[in-house]
């Protein structure tokens, strides 16, 4: 009888995300925007890809889509083939903040997103919650309270619960760009080191370019007003990355270079550099 880490732990379906011509439209009393506009994008089972580019070019709304958080207005958004319809245990968002619960713990808060998990006792879902803490490096942080912790610390237990329900694609809105220099470096080694061992399906928005090929498998570069899809890099430089690494910086510097024909203004150049 497989314990519950093994049963937590088998592979998940293969999953295929693809977007068809999808496009967006906010609509307010000032009229409408159109955020993002014929985005089409493939991403395959156990694929890192990072969505990339300056503020405003709608990385975050293509997650919110994939999320089933936002209805997109045209086109298709498909998950082995079935429509995204809204938000389910198979997508996991892992947002900017760490958005814990205060009144609990480090491992209160990984068994909260393992409490609609079907076919696990309470002490089966302790092991789970236990054994991605151990993961993230937190097991013996995990009777801490959340105001005890550090921003580092508190975006692992964030990591934790979004890895814990097991899901097959884990979506990722910029969720180092509040931390210091060294606690994202940190970060970007436990992540690449993660994803090597499970094999998770990633989207990964960042509008930091170096970031982006330090992660990502692909970089799907997006020009802003409104978003559409640029250009598409494939990164094959071996793993795990170095940020500070050379080859990781002249690839950046070649993508942004790329990017800037398509940048409108100089202020949106300089949040890209």
């Amino acid at each position: 009888m497989p314990t519950a880490i093994e049963q937590e732990l088998r592979p998940v379906a293969p999953s295929k995300l693809s977007l068809r011509h999808v496009s967006k439209i906010f609509r307010g009393q000032s009229g409408e925007t159109l955020a993002i506009d014929d985005i089409s994008l493939d991403v395959s089972e156990g694929e890192f890809v990072c969505l990339a580019g300056p503020s405003g070019c709608g990385k975050s709304t293509i997650l919110n889509l994939i999320a089933g958080l936002e209805e997109l207005t045209s086109g298709e958004a498909l998950l082995d083939g079935a429509p995204i319809t809204g938000p389910g245990r198979d997508r996991m968002v892992m947002f900017q903040e760490a958005a814990l619960f205060p009144w609990l713990d480090a491992l209160g808060n990984v068994l909260f997103g393992l409490k609609l998990k079907p076919n696990l006792n309470n002490a089966e879902r302790r092991e789970v919650a236990r054994f991605y803490l151990r993961l993230v490096g937190l097991e013996k942080q995990e009777n801490a309270n959340i105001h005890e912790l550090s921003g580092g610390m508190r975006q692992r237990v964030a990591l934790a619960r979004s890895l814990a329900p097991n899901p097959r694609i884990l979506l990722m809105d910029e969720p180092f760009s509040a931390l210091d220099t060294l606690t994202r470096e940190t970060l970007y080694r436990d992540l690449q080191s993660i994803f090597s061992k499970r094999r998770k399906t990633i989207v990964f928005v960042t509008h930091n370019i170096r970031e982006a090929v330090c992660l990502g498998d692909r970089i799907v570069l997006l020009s802003s007003h409104p978003g559409r899809v640029r250009e598409i890099f494939t990164v094959n430089l071996p793993r795990p990355r170095d940020i500070n690494d050379a080859a990781v910086a002249t690839f950046a510097h070649q993508i942004t270079e790329t990017l800037t024909q398509y940048l409108e203004t100089p202020a949106t150049k300089e949040a890209v550099l």
